[in-house]
């Protein structure tokens, strides 16, 4: 025999729902400001590295302008200084480097752009001779035809780079070169605190998504721990009244916990019904039971001999089996009047038609009595009931008023619509119903007269059952009666409309019909 440690799969890893949501709402706020975050450093680097270049494309253009009126064949210091500083000093002709005094050289509005310890400006001859320089950080001269702004990301030098050709306007001949070495001090020292905080802003971020993420689990976990906490108890004890604490919050979880707790009482009602029912059918087939089994007994003593005795017997014990099938009949009949929430959710039925219908019935069962209707329902007149319930509910109200007349053998029927609904009466003119019988008349097995109701085969139930179907659907019974006078049966239907009958009917035909639907129509 294998051990059984060894084919128990073994138990996987539990990760707590509450920790699975915190980590999913702290990585997705997270990672949504570190998109953020890269996507607003990226902009505002390429926006910084814009104005660098267009700062520095500025002052190519600033020199360029200030260098091409030259009427010479090649630049010179002599020519170079005086344009560059603004003035009209010359230095005279002198092919040897001279740096200009910085006082001097920004003196000029147009080139303070210069003026940046990173910012560096070169002239160069047509040669690559370099004739000025305002810095000592000149990167090597690139000869080029045409203007070019290049920022270069190296081992050795990171910045922006401005070349252009100095071309005379005079002559039009290439005349020098102007090449000016942006650094970039300033925008890789704004680059590195702009990362600096958001790397700062990310762990921040982290630990508040960390924290929103913790809040939204409790809180949204809390009606989820309710319901299995609830759970552990009902399942302790099925017969526990404990229910979810009603949440004050209008949402799904809010509608969740109301459908649970409504599911909770729907079975705590199914439960106490089967315990009804069974206490029920108990007490009511204790007499039958036992008038059997005394004339069993007498049979099986000396009636089986007695052929008086034993047909006594016989018809005594058939007539107490018809009874239980009826009583039994009508247990289940109350049973399903108290799902038909579920059964029937969809059943729709004309009244109007089954109302004439039931009573030309009774018409033809019973000539002896007189059945006045008075119908003012117009046309169809559709309920949320189902056909067979309606002519249930009608029938055992019908048969009621015949049972209970006495010698005015005349039963009224009315149907006609109010506000609220339809409205339908069922008037016998029979003995009547005292006050303190008629508030527990809908009882189940209660009997005005029982050794009446013996005598008409009546069990006490078909009142009980008119009742839980009508409420079943939303509907109201109530009974008016004097004694010695009759009584009136009333029974309120909310009423819809023809299109919505037409919907309810088309999703009703779309599914499968219930096994008491089927039972019920054979």
């Amino acid at each position: 025999m294998p051990d059984v440690a060894q084919t128990t799969p073994a138990t996987k890893r539990r990760w707590p729902l509450g920790f699975k949501w915190t980590a999913i709402v702290a990585v997705g706020i997270f990672v949504t400001f570190a998109v953020l975050s890269l996507v607003l450093v990226t902009v505002m680097r390429q926006i910084l590295i814009t104005q660098e270049k267009n700062s520095v494309n500025d002052t190519v253009s600033a020199i360029e302008q200030r260098l091409s009126p030259v009427a010479a064949d090649n630049l010179t210091i002599a020519t170079v200084v005086p344009r560059i500083e603004g003035t009209t000093n010359d230095y005279g002709p002198d092919d040897s480097f001279t740096e200009v005094p910085s006082d001097s050289i920004f003196s000029d509005s147009v080139i303070q752009k210069i003026s940046r310890e990173d910012i560096s400006l070169a002239i160069y001859d047509k040669d690559g001779q370099q004739l000025f320089s305002s810095r000592h950080n000149d990167q090597p001269l690139v000869r080029t035809t045409t203007t070019q702004i290049e920022m270069i990301e190296s081992h050795d030098f990171n910045g922006t780079i401005g070349r252009a050709p100095i071309v005379s306007t005079v002559n039009g001949k290439l005349i020098g070169y102007v090449q000016v070495t942006d650094q970039m001090s300033d925008f890789f020292a704004t680059m590195r605190q702009v990362y600096e905080l958001i790397a700062a802003l990310c762990v921040v971020a982290l630990l508040i998504s960390m924290l929103i993420g913790f809040f939204l689990a409790r809180r949204f976990l809390k009606p989820i721990r309710l319901i299995t906490k609830t759970i552990d108890v009902v399942n302790e004890e099925p017969q526990s009244s404990i229910r979810i604490p009603t949440l004050r919050r209008n949402d799904e979880l809010g509608d969740l916990v109301t459908e649970f707790n409504q599911m909770l009482d729907r079975i705590q009602r199914f439960i106490d019904q089967q315990g009804e029912f069974v206490q029920d059918v108990s007490h009511e087939l204790r007499t039958p039971v036992a008038i059997l089994e005394g004339h069993l007994q007498l049979l099986n003593r000396w009636g089986k001999d007695d052929p008086e005795v034993l047909e006594e017997s016989l018809a005594a014990s058939l007539q107490e089996v018809t009874r239980m099938k009826s009583l039994i009949q009508e247990m289940l009949d109350l049973t399903r009047a108290d799902q038909v929430d579920v059964q029937f959710p969809n059943a729709v039925c004309d009244i109007n038609q089954t109302i004439n219908q039931v009573v030309n019935d009774f018409r033809m069962i019973h000539p002896e009595f007189v059945f006045t209707l008075d119908n003012d329902l117009k046309g169809e007149t559709w309920v949320r009931m189902y056909r067979n319930h309606v002519e249930q509910v009608l029938i055992i109200l019908l048969d009621n008023a015949f049972k209970y007349s006495t010698d005015r053998k005349e039963i009224h029927v009315s149907a006609a619509e109010n506000s609220d609904g339809v409205s339908l009466a069922v008037q016998d003119f029979g003995e009547g119903i005292s006050p303190k019988d008629r508030d527990r008349v809908f009882n189940r097995f209660y009997r005005v007269d029982k050794a009446r109701s013996r005598e008409k085969g009546g069990n006490g139930l078909g009142l009980s059952i008119a009742q839980q179907l009508v409420e079943s659907y939303h509907g109201q019974i109530s009974v008016d009666s004097a004694l010695g006078h009759g009584s009136v049966f009333r029974v309120d239907l909310p009423v819809i409309t023809a299109a919505a009958a037409d919907k309810l009917r088309a999703t009703e035909d779309a599914k499968p019909k219930p096994i008491a639907a089927i039972k019920s129509e054979l």
